[in-house]
């Protein structure tokens, strides 16, 4: 563990602080609680083994110091494609549910000395294999559901509190990237076959394409949809520098295309309290925040020349982002080994 501060661009009156964790890292979530008020991450490795690690970690901003206790770290099988805590922890819980999707999709339940695993929820015929999830969503609406996206081309919904199955679709052509809340019970999801899609459980039979790729058959690996406006939402595609901004009430036609960075963009998030800023990273080692103009909500006009607003260099490729739900002031970037907090 080593703690350190630089000046960050984001916001000269304010420091970065950097936490080196002793395997890669790849997934991270931010705790959707903050006893005494402090940041608190869960951190996935990325070890191209089986034996990967989950760790939990704090930081403290009076003795600016990031704290690790071995206690609430813990085996993971192969690397977890992403992590995330209970959306709605109950008040006065300090200590959440937190999800992790990898091979099958796990429920843990950290306590004050350990981490138990409460459930594995498969849903593959066969008990001894399941196609590998690529990313998942726990409803902030309907906390009883989680849905996950897979390479079999699938969305599973799992109703998480009777621990079955509430639905499974055949989603896209090929491999699915990543999934996303909007509403109760509609979801959106990315593929490989370049395309973004949405779907509500109350017509299972349809969905309605939002976006493709304007190349044909490049893949959009994420998704994000911005939580305190449900019009938009916005895409990153496999080996590209632009972070694509959508109204679902225009398809087809991006609201925004953000094309500052100069490699591919790993990781988008919208701010938790700000319909308007979103913040993107990646392969130049570059975080952005963007702050998308009111000329945004007329989806006739093209915004393909925006400005970041704020910008931070981190040392290098940065492959994972997360904004705090619960501390809208704080952003996390991991990179190699290393995370960092950012105040902005």
């Amino acid at each position: 563990m080593e703690t350190s501060t630089q000046e960050s661009p984001l916001n000269p009156k304010h420091s970065t602080y950097t936490f080196e964790s002793p395997h890669p890292i790849y997934s991270m979530a931010f705790s959707t609680t903050s006893p005494a008020g402090r940041p608190r991450l869960a951190l996935g490795s990325f070890i191209e083994e089986v034996g990967n690690r989950v760790d939990i970690v704090s930081f403290d901003e009076e003795t600016v110091a990031f704290k690790s206790d071995p206690a609430l770290s813990f085996e993971h099988p192969y690397p977890p494609t992403k992590l995330m805590f209970h959306p709605r922890p109950l008040v006065g819980d300090p200590h959440p549910l937190l999800a992790s999707s990898g091979e099958f999709l796990r429920l843990w339940q950290p306590h004050d000395n350990s981490v138990e695993l409460r459930v594995v929820l498969n849903n593959s015929k066969s008990s001894d294999f399941s196609a590998p999830l690529t990313s998942f969503d726990w409803n902030e609406t309907e906390p009883r559901r989680i849905g996950t996206s897979s390479i079999d081309t699938t969305c599973t919904i799992w109703d998480v509190e009777r621990g079955v199955v509430e639905t499974q679709l055949i989603a896209h052509d090929k491999e699915v990237y990543d999934i996303a809340w909007g509403e109760a019970g509609v979801f959106a999801s990315v593929s490989a076959d370049g395309s973004v899609r949405i779907f509500d459980l109350r017509d299972k039979e349809h969905s309605t394409i939002v976006y493709e790729s304007t190349t044909p058959d490049t893949p959009l690996l994420r998704l994000a949809w911005n939580k305190m406006d449900l019009r938009y939402m916005a895409t990153i595609l496999m080996d590209s520098n632009r972070v694509v901004v959508l109204d679902i009430r225009s398809p087809a036609m991006p609201v925004a295309e953000l094309q500052r960075h100069r490699a591919a963009v790993n990781a988008v998030s919208w701010a938790p309290q700000s319909s308007r800023h979103i913040c993107s990273a990646g392969d130049d080692g570059k975080a952005l925040i963007w702050e998308l103009p009111v000329a945004a909500v007329a989806p006739a006009v093209p915004l393909d020349k925006v400005d970041p607003v704020l910008e931070y260099t981190a040392e290098a490729e940065i492959n994972q982002l997360q904004w705090s739900p619960m501390q809208p002031d704080w952003i996390a970037i991991a990179f190699a080994s290393k995370v960092q907090l950012l105040r902005v």
